[in-house]
C-alpha cells in the first residue's frame, strides 16, 4: 500500500523560503512519477510541479523560476524547494505518486506566507 507522507510547511513571511518533503512507501519509487500540488482555500486543487522517473521536471507557470523540484531515489524521497514566497502561495500542499495508472496522495502540509 503507498504511503505519503509530506513535512515542512510552515508559516513564513513574504520573500522568505521553505523545503517541503514527501517520503514515500509502498511502491516503487523510482519508477513513479511524483508531483506536488495545492489546493488554497475555497480554490482547486492545481499543479505546482512534477518530476519524471528521469528527473525531467515542469512547473506551473505561477512558480517557475522560484520553486525547484527533485527527487532522491536512494531515500523514496521527493522534495519542493519554495523561495521568494507569496502570499499567494498559501495553501496546504499535496504529495502525488502516479504509478501504474494509479493516483495516490499524501494528507497534506499547510503553507501559509503572510505578507
Amino acid at each position: 500500500q503507498v504511503q505519503l507522507v509530506e513535512s515542512g510547511g510552515d508559516l513564513v513571511q513574504a520573500g522568505g523560503s521553505l523545503r517541503l518533503s514527501c517520503a514515500a512507501s509502498g511502491g516503487i519509487f523510482s519508477i513513479s512519477i511524483m508531483g506536488w500540488y495545492r489546493q488554497a482555500p475555497g480554490k482547486q486543487r492545481e499543479l505546482v510541479a512534477v518530476i519524471s522517473t528521469g528527473g525531467s521536471t515542469h512547473y506551473a507557470d505561477s512558480v517557475k523560476g522560484r520553486f525547484t523540484i527533485s527527487r532522491d531515489n536512494a531515500k523514496n524521497t521527493v522534495y519542493l524547494q519554495m523561495t521568494s514566497l507569496k502570499p499567494e502561495d498559501t495553501a496546504v500542499y499535496y504529495c502525488n505518486e502516479q504509478l501504474s495508472g494509479m493516483d495516490y496522495w499524501g494528507k497534506g502540509t499547510l503553507v501559509t506566507v503572510s505578507s
